[in-house]
């Protein structure tokens, strides 16, 4: 089976919903994902904005290419 990813903006979009009031398994059922899956999402991504997730992408990708490239 495929694997899918999410975009950061996908991500905070599933836990907007489920910070509205709706059902962790309801939103599993309705994404295709575990409800372990969201409950780390929202340990990762729970206090984030998109523009805000935006921003550490940002300030991070220095580092994600000098551990890709061994520099």
């Amino acid at each position: 089976m495929k694997r899918i990813r999410f975009t950061e903006e996908q991500i905070i979009g599933v836990l907007r919903d489920h910070g509205a009031g709706a059902k962790t398994a309801d939103l599993a059922r309705k994404h295709g994902v575990s409800e372990a899956t969201i409950y780390n999402w929202k340990a990762k991504y729970g206090g984030l904005d998109v523009s805000e997730s935006r921003a550490a992408e940002g300030a991070g990708g220095g580092r994600r290419w000098r551990r890709r490239t061994g520099s």
